[in-house]
């Protein structure tokens, strides 16, 4: 049985476009270091309609921005401005504590835009967790991009089939998008303890069993794993070991429960750096169901 878990998402509206949440979810908090797997859209925004995500904090986690299609404009407490478009990384490292806000770019608003792409939240090792935030972009051309087998791959992160992602990581990590085309095939190597499958399309199928579009699939450990598909098809595949317990609160995520306590006096009592130019920012919600370790 290659497929140990299935996840359907939590469907979410985050304000005119839908994302669909796996990770965490009640009995899979995380897969390796991967904590939070939101799939965005694909959602179509009219005219003078855009994203707008205010400044909102995080802490002990790096997140990684990968677009399918559209563009996003970040901004930070560091002072950096970077748009992302399809097929970049944009990798935040929160570390000690940095703010963000996530916008349509002002050019994208003023005609219909659409907006699809995955966002992940990873939890940093131990000793890396109150590292000094920072902030890169890589454009899609630095990325290890190859065919085989009627697919094209893109290695996102980490290293898989002999290539290394130049994004940088803190723990051993496997993040790749492949694209199908009609009678398609590739392997995942079982170079990472814990694996999965998220199908971005219809037409996926895992050792020859077809997985419904929108479903992460928890991948048994210690076996190679065919992904094929007779139609054109899409999918994105995680893994990494495992980093041990955290705790996930709101946008703050930590091995110590007491780190996020402080981080929600700190937000509460602005002692986050801001963010330039931005004169908004999300409050501190007052309740926040969250799927911890059970």
């Amino acid at each position: 049985m290659a497929i140990v878990q299935l996840i359907e998402p939590e469907v979410k509206d985050l304000g005119g476009f839908v994302a669909r949440r796996s990770l965490p979810y009640p009995h899979r908090q995380m897969v390796g270091p991967f904590i939070f797997f939101d799939h965005l859209g694909p959602s179509v925004l009219p005219p003078n309609k855009g994203i707008d995500v205010r400044p909102h904090p995080h802490i002990n986690l790096a997140t990684l921005t990968y677009l399918f299609d559209g563009s996003i404009m970040h901004r930070d407490s560091l002072g950096i401005v970077q748009e992302i478009q399809p097929g970049a990384v944009n990798w935040m490292t929160a570390g000690k504590g940095i703010v963000h806000s996530e916008r349509s770019p002002d050019f994208d608003r003023l005609n219909e835009a659409t907006i699809h792409g995955i966002q992940t939240w990873i939890a940093l090792p131990v000793e890396y967790e109150e590292t000094d935030p920072w902030f890169t972009h890589y454009p899609a051309e630095t990325l290890p991009t190859w065919n085989e087998n009627n697919v094209t791959i893109k290695l996102i992160a980490g290293e898989a089939h002999g290539y290394t992602s130049p994004v940088k990581v803190f723990s051993p990590i496997l993040y790749l998008d492949g694209v199908l085309a009609p009678n398609g095939h590739f392997t995942i190597p079982t170079d990472y303890s814990e694996r999965a499958v998220y199908s971005v399309t219809e037409g996926i199928s895992i050792n020859d069993e077809p997985l419904e579009a929108y479903r992460l699939a928890i991948l048994e450990s210690g076996h190679e794993v065919k992904v094929s598909a007779t139609d054109a098809a899409r999918c994105i595949v995680i893994g990494g070991e495992p980093l041990g317990t955290r705790y996930k609160w709101w946008n703050f995520v930590s091995s110590r429960p007491e780190r996020i306590e402080k981080a929600k006096a700190d937000w509460r009592d602005c002692r986050f750096a801001t963010v330039p130019d931005e004169t908004e920012s999300i409050p501190l919600p007052e309740v926040v169901t969250e799927a911890n370790p059970l």
